[in-house]
C-alpha cells in the first residue's frame, strides 16, 4: 500500500507542475481523499479473508470458516516466533484500521480550514495514518520482515514516517511562530496611533 500512497501523490505532483496547479492545496486535498479509499478499501481484506491479526480474547475478535482456512494455509510462512491457532478468534486489522482511517478524517477535516500553511494537513495525513500503522502492523502475522531481523517492513516504514513528518511539521509551525508574533505586536503599536487621528 506504501508504494501505491507514494506512487499516487509523486504522479499527482508532476500532474500539478504540468497544469500548473499549486502542489501543496492539492496534496492537502489529495491526504483527505486517501483516508477515505483506505477507509473502504480494507475491508477487500474482509471480503478476501486475508491480513487478518494474532490471536485474542476480545470479544470482537473474529472467527469464520474462510478465516481459519486462510491461517491453516499460512501456517508455514509464518516468521519464526510468531504462532496463531487457526481455529481461535483473531485481531480484525483489517477494521482497525479502516476505523482509524475514519476517525482521521473526521479530525483532519476539523483542521481543514484552520491549516496555518499549506501541506499541513497532507503532514497530518502522514502522522495519522503512520502512527496507526505502526500499531496496527505488530497485530499482524502476515507481514514482510526486513531480512531476519524481525523488525516489520511496514512498521519500520510507518514509524518513520511519523516522525519525518512529525519532526517537519513541528519545525514549520516554530519557524512561522515568531512571524505571527512579531504581527500582533506591530498591529498593537500601530492601534495608539490610530486613536491619536481619531483624537485629533
Amino acid at each position: 500500500i506504501y508504494g501505491g500512497i507514494i506512487g499516487g501523490f509523486l504522479f499527482g505532483g508532476l500532474a500539478c507542475k504540468w497544469r500548473k496547479v499549486p502542489v501543496l492545496p492539492m496534496f492537502d486535498l489529495t491526504a483527505m481523499g486517501f483516508l477515505v479509499g483506505q477507509c473502504c478499501g480494507r475491508w477487500g481484506n474482509f471480503f478476501n479473508q486475508e491480513a487478518f491479526g494474532c490471536n485474542t480474547t476480545l470479544p470482537w475478535g473474529m472467527y469464520s470458516e474462510g478465516t481459519e482456512a486462510y491461517l491453516k494455509s499460512v501456517q508455514v510462512t509464518l516468521q519464526a516466533g510468531v504462532t496463531v491457532d487457526p481455529t481461535a478468534p483473531v485481531h480484525p486489522t483489517f477494521l482497525y484500521e479502516s476505523i482509524w482511517c475514519l476517525l482521521g478524517f473526521l479530525v483532519l477535516s476539523h483542521f481543514f480550514k484552520k491549516r496555518r500553511f499549506n501541506g499541513q494537513i497532507f503532514l497530518g495525513y502522514i502522522i495519522w495514518y503512520g502512527l496507526g500503522r505502526a500499531w496496527i502492523e505488530g497485530l499482524r502475522t502476515d507481514s514482510l520482515y526486513l531480512f531476519s531481523t524481525g523488525i516489520r517492513v511496514s512498521q519500520l516504514v510507518a514509524a518513520v514516517s511519523f516522525l519525518a513528518a512529525a519532526g517537519i511539521l513541528a519545525w514549520v509551525l516554530v519557524k512561522k511562530k515568531p512571524a505571527r508574533e512579531s504581527l500582533y505586536v506591530n498591529r498593537k503599536r500601530e492601534e495608539p496611533q490610530a486613536d491619536e487621528k481619531q483624537a485629533d
